[in-house]
């Protein structure tokens, strides 16, 4: 009975290894590599796959997924004889797992030294300039290499990249000097150009300025220059108006020889008055005097004895006419025109014993009542 139990479970522990031999499940992006007595029989799909036990094997397990792969710092040397140190990272993916097991040992250390190798060849074709400003180029032809020589081994390279370009440091202090001096020279071409701006600006201010200011001189002066020839023709127009209006005033009061010998005798008392005036004689027959003066004055002006002519009175503010002493009027006018002629006479005789300190040779002549009538002017005398 032992022995059957022993027989048995021997029996059972070789069905359960041969269920274990026989049953793989592969996880999903994941392909498995069967081998049958070392030769490659075929490739395990995602999911639960049956074996031959004790003859088929799985020797591989290749990850389908796309694999990112950092490679330390390499140094490179560029054209210019300057070491550079590069750090650049892999993005790869396995297309056919067969080839990258039996075509290659160690496809991850295979893309490294290619990698490597491939950075010396486009590096050390550029200088240290070209190399810092050309990294799209620079993964653009690692990437198509790479992906060329992988291409064998069943990996496809999506994309490479430089995740750094350190130059040394005596190179890096050189070059901030030099974009130091690069930006405090574009800095100084850029102060120029404004103050450039900044005085051609002021000088097309400055011009405008004085263009308009020429404009408005030259404006106002032909103004005042209209406006003083306007002032001047109004002026003119004025006074031609006033004589003209002075002139139709005298000829429609129609003045005679008495009031030109008023006018007269209304100036005496001011000619006395003179600092300069020594001596005033004054004769008795000064009323003969004055007739004739009178009439020697209308003569030689052209004045006549009496005005004759059509003559209108000058209209007035209001658009009235002023109004003449015509009829009974004019003996009182010939009266009081009398009247102030002996008080001029007076006053002019006054005047002549003030500044001689003498009495006058004769007396002034009463002034006749209002209601007699003027003498009869008489003719003047040649």
């Amino acid at each position: 009975m032992t022995a059957f139990l022993i027989v048995l479970a021997l029996v059972a522990l070789v069905v359960i290894v041969t269920l274990v031999k026989s049953v793989r499940v592969v996880q999903q992006q994941t392909v498995g590599i069967v081998e049958r007595f070392g030769k490659f029989k075929t490739g395990l799909q995602p999911g639960l796959n049956l074996l031959t036990p004790f003859v088929d094997k799985v020797r591989y397990t290749i990850d389908m997924r796309e694999q990112v792969v950092a490679f330390p710092p390499q140094g490179v040397i560029t054209e210019d004889n300057l070491m550079v140190s590069i750090d650049s990272v892999i993005y790869f993916q396995v297309n056919d797992p067969v080839r990258a097991t039996y075509e290659i040992s160690n496809y991850i250390q295979a893309i490294e030294q290619l990698t490597m190798t491939t950075l010396r060849n486009i590096i050390g074709g550029m200088d240290l300039e070209q190399t810092l400003t050309s990294r799209e180029e620079i993964n653009e032809k690692l990437r198509y290499v790479l992906d060329e020589a992988t291409g064998k081994w069943g990996i496809r390279v999506n994309r490479v990249e430089l995740r750094s370009i350190d130059p040394p440091a005596s190179i890096q202090d050189s070059m901030e000097k030099q974009m130091r001096a690069d930006r405090d020279k574009r800095a100084a071409i850029l102060t120029a150009e404004g103050m450039r701006q900044s005085a051609v600006l002021s000088a097309e201010g400055q011009k405008q300025s004085a263009i308009l200011t020429a404009e408005g001189d030259k404006q106002s002066r032909i103004l005042r220059a209209q406006a003083e020839r306007e002032a001047r023709i109004l002026k003119a127009q004025g006074e031609a108006q006033a004589i003209t209006t002075v002139f139709n005033a005298i000829h429609a009061g129609k003045p005679d020889q008495g009031l030109l010998a008023y006018q007269y005798l209304q100036m005496l008392p001011s000619i006395a008055q003179g600092d300069a005036n020594k001596l005033w004689i004054v004769p008795s027959e000064i009323g003969d005097a004055l007739k004739g003066l009178g009439s020697a004055v209308g003569q030689a002006a052209g004045i006549t004895q009496k005005a004759e002519g059509d003559w209108h009175a000058p209209e007035l503010s209001n658009g009235e006419v002023a109004e003449l002493d015509t009829g009974a009027a004019a003996p009182a006018a010939v009266v009081e025109a009398d009247n102030a002629v002996r008080e001029a006479i007076a006053a002019a005789e006054s005047a002549a014993v003030g500044n001689r300190g003498q009495v006058p040779t004769t007396p002034a002549v009463a002034p006749p009542a209002p209601s007699q009538e003027p003498p009869a002017a008489e003719p003047p005398q040649r």
